[in-house]
């Protein structure tokens, strides 16, 4: 399959309400797919949590990561001892856990389907100048989604510009050339069914 690039941008996304805030899905597969029948390979979301403190939806057919972008996040499952998530820090655990967190912040989420999906996710704190990415060859889908700064994807003799909000979706596999021109945080995500 060719690789294709698409720029998301925030009206793309599909923003909705949950007890804790808001939570904006960046992609999904299949694309039609709907998150509350819980039919989907794939889902990659950024939330917002505004209480202070908030448990997790029980998702127990799916292998959660999770991150920050924006202020800190301590989480604890089943009752364990915390964590605590800074911006670019990476978790994952099952979405059948107890899972509850502390912290106003907003978040970057992959979900993946057990026994369907694979894949992970990943942090590029970029400095100005050019950083080589080369994604998982067996990766049907790669999102990354510019946190802070902006920065300017290269693709054979093609530029792909996103700013801050912004996403790059990458259907397929192909090596880029990330360009920023100023520090960035870029959340990466790259899944694949098996």
């Amino acid at each position: 399959m060719e690789p294709t690039i698409t720029i998301l941008r925030p009206a793309d996304y599909v923003t909705t309400q949950w007890s804790g805030g808001s939570t904006t899905q960046l992609t999904i597969a299949p694309e039609n797919a709907v998150y509350a029948d819980r039919d989907f390979l794939w889902r990659v979301s950024s939330a917002t949590v505004e209480l202070e403190e908030s448990d997790f939806t029980s998702l127990p057919d799916f292998h959660r990561y999770i991150s920050t972008v924006r202020g800190d996040m301590a989480l604890s499952h089943n009752g364990d001892a915390e964590l605590t998530l800074h911006p670019g820090d990476i978790h994952d655990f099952d979405g059948g856990d107890d899972t509850h967190s502390r912290g106003r912040c907003t978040d970057f989420n992959l979900m993946l389907r057990k026994g369907k999906a694979d894949g992970f996710m990943g942090a590029l704190h970029l400095n100005a100048g050019d950083t080589p990415f080369s994604p998982e060859r067996r990766a049907e889908a790669i999102l990354l989604f510019c946190a802070t700064g902006g920065c300017v994807a290269r693709c054979g003799m093609k530029e792909y510009h996103f700013a801050k909000g912004e996403s790059l979706l990458l259907r397929g596999s192909a090596p880029l050339m990330l360009y920023c021109k100023e520090p960035s945080l870029i959340m990466t995500a790259q899944m694949w069914t098996i």
